[in-house]
C-alpha cells in the first residue's frame, strides 16, 4: 500500500498556527515523523491559500526537501500557488492533488502537470457534482479523465483516478458505490491508471473514538477490491496493522482472520457473511456492524456499534 501522509492539513488548529508564524520547524518535525511511521509521500493542503499561496507553497517545499525525499503533493485549489511551489521541487517526482472533469480545471490543470512532470489526482467529479453509482464514476474517468490526458501526450501511469470517499455519516449509499468504482476503473483501461483515495474522509462528521474503525474496515474492503494507494494517516498504528494482515495473509489471530475474510469475500465480489464472526467477542461485532453500515444494510446512526447487529 502506498501512503500518502495526510496530517499536514489546513483544518488541523496546529497547522494553522503553525502557518500563520511561518513554524518551520513544526512542519518539518511533522513531515519527517510521517515518513518514519511510513509515509511514502506527503501530502500538503493548505485550503485556497488565495492572498499567499504563491509564496507559502515554495516556502513550505524549501522546508519539506530540507528533511525528506518522498514526493509532495499539493493539495489546493490555488493552481498559481502549486505552480510556484512545483518550481521549486528539485527532489521526487510531484503530485498535483487535484483536477476533476469540470472544464476548466480539466482544460488548466492537466497542462501544469505535464510542464512540471507531476503526477495528477483526477477526481470523478463532473460540473453536476458527485455522481451516486459506481458506473457513473467510471464514465467519467473514461470519458473525461483519461482522453484529457491522451489528448496532451499526459502518461496514464502518471494519472491518479480519486473516484471520491465520502463519508458514511449522511451519504452512505456512496459508500459501496465507491468500492465497485475502485474495482471497475482496474478494467477500463489498458494499462490501468493508479487508483487512489482520501480514506478518513469515510468518517468525517462521525464521532471521533468510531473514525478509526470505521476507517480500517473500509480500508480492508477497499483492498479486496484492489486499491493500493491512499492518502491516509501514518500514525494510525491499527490502520497500518490492517494493510500488513492482508498484504502478508497474517492469520494468526481471529480478528487477523476476520479482516482476511472481509476482503476474500470483496475480491470475489461476494458480500462479507456474519459466517465468520465470532458473536460472543465484542471486537468481531463491531467490524461486523461497520460492515452493515459500509454495505448500506443497516442505516448510519451515531450510536451504531450500541444497535442489534443482523446477518
Amino acid at each position: 500500500m502506498y501512503i500518502i501522509g495526510e496530517n499536514i492539513h489546513i483544518i488541523s488548529q496546529q497547522v494553522k498556527d503553525a502557518l500563520r508564524e511561518r513554524d518551520g520547524r513544526f512542519f518539518q518535525d511533522l513531515a519527517v515523523r510521517q515518513v518514519e511511521a511510513g509515509a511514502d509521500a506527503l501530502d500538503l493542503n493548505l485550503g485556497p491559500r488565495k492572498k499567499d499561496g504563491e509564496e507559502v507553497f515554495p516556502w513550505l517545499v524549501e522546508l519539506m526537501e530540507e528533511v525528506v525525499d518522498v514526493p509532495l503533493c499539493f493539495d489546493s485549489t490555488n493552481l498559481l500557488g502549486i505552480e510556484a511551489g512545483l518550481k521549486k521541487v528539485t527532489k521526487a517526482q510531484p503530485i498535483i492533488n487535484s483536477t476533476s472533469a469540470e472544464a476548466e480545471r480539466l482544460e488548466k490543470v492537466p497542462l501544469v502537470a505535464k510542464q512540471y512532470n507531476a503526477r495528477l489526482i483526477a477526481l470523478t467529479m463532473g460540473k453536476s457534482g458527485i455522481p451516486v453509482a459506481a458506473d457513473d464514476r467510471v464514465n467519467i474517468a473514461l470519458e473525461s479523465l483519461i482522453p484529457r490526458a491522451l489528448e496532451i501526450d499526459f502518461p496514464i501511469s502518471d494519472l491518479i483516478i480519486d473516484p471520491l470517499v465520502l463519508t458514511v455519516s449522511g451519504c452512505q449509499e456512496y459508500c459501496p458505490e465507491l468500492i465497485e468504482a475502485v474495482r471497475t476503473i482496474q478494467f477500463a483501461w489498458d494499462p490501468p491508471p493508479p487508483i487512489s483515495v482520501g480514506l478518513s474522509n469515510v468518517s468525517n462528521a462521525v464521532p471521533h473514538k468510531n473514525r478509526p474503525l470505521i476507517n480500517r474496515v473500509y480500508l480492508a474492503m477497499l483492498m479486496g477490491a484492489g486499491l493500493k494507494m491512499m492518502i491516509a494517516d501514518p500514525f494510525d498504528e491499527a490502520q497500518k496493522n490492517v494493510v500488513r494482515v492482508i498484504e502478508e495473509r497474517d492469520a494468526g489471530t481471529a480478528v487477523n482472520r476476520l479482516y482476511l475474510a472481509i476482503h476474500d469475500h470483496i475480491a470475489a465480489m461476494e458480500q462479507p457473511s456474519i459466517d465468520d464472526v465470532d458473536m460472543h467477542d465484542p471486537e468481531q461485532v463491531a467490524i461486523w456492524k461497520t460492515v452493515e453500515i459500509l454495505l448500506n444494510k443497516v442505516i448510519y446512526a451515531d450510536a451504531y456499534l450500541q444497535q442489534e447487529s443482523f446477518a
